[in-house]
């Protein structure tokens, strides 16, 4: 009988434990993701200024997808290296549900399929504002407000859960 009360005694506490450590989890993992989102933008935003080049995902240049790998990069995270194969990761979600850290897919110059990519910084139900490397400006902050990026928008991936 003594074993048995031990037994339950036990298990009692490891479960009283682990339902409180999933908690914890949780609580860390939303901590944990809002830290990263803000070294994502922090990276992604340090390098306003830094002039486009196609192909390029350095310092000496970026293009759109490749400021994104190497921001992302900078978190330990890989992502594919184009736009068009950045658009098929993590979860696509609408427009007004859109947050810090998502990515932000376009279609521009007529193109059949996605082929610029920006990291959101801002977003409410009227506009987000997203860092990416323009070909005329190098990496600057846009906003969908634009009607250049209005009228080229396709979709949002949330990568990060």
């Amino acid at each position: 009988m003594k074993k048995l009360l031990f037994f339950l005694l036990v298990v009692t506490i490891f479960t009283a434990c682990k339902s409180t450590s999933v908690t914890l989890d949780k609580k860390e993992n939303k901590v944990e993701k809002k830290y990263i989102v803000d070294n994502l933008i922090k990276t992604a935003t340090d390098n306003i200024g830094i002039r486009y080049k196609a192909g390029g995902n350095t310092k000496n240049g970026f293009d759109c997808s490749g400021l994104v790998f190497f921001t992302f990069q900078s978190e330990d995270i890989v992502l594919p290296r184009s736009s068009f194969d950045q658009s098929k990761i993590g979860q696509v979600i609408p427009f007004d549900k859109a947050k810090r850290g998502d990515l932000i897919f376009f279609k521009t110059n007529k193109s059949r399929q996605i082929n610029h990519v920006g990291l959101i910084t801002e977003a409410n139900s009227f506009e987000i504002k997203f860092v990416h490397s323009s070909t005329s400006k190098g990496v600057i902050i846009s906003s969908t407000k634009e009607k250049y990026y209005h009228d080229s928008f396709t979709q949002i991936n949330r990568v990060l859960e």
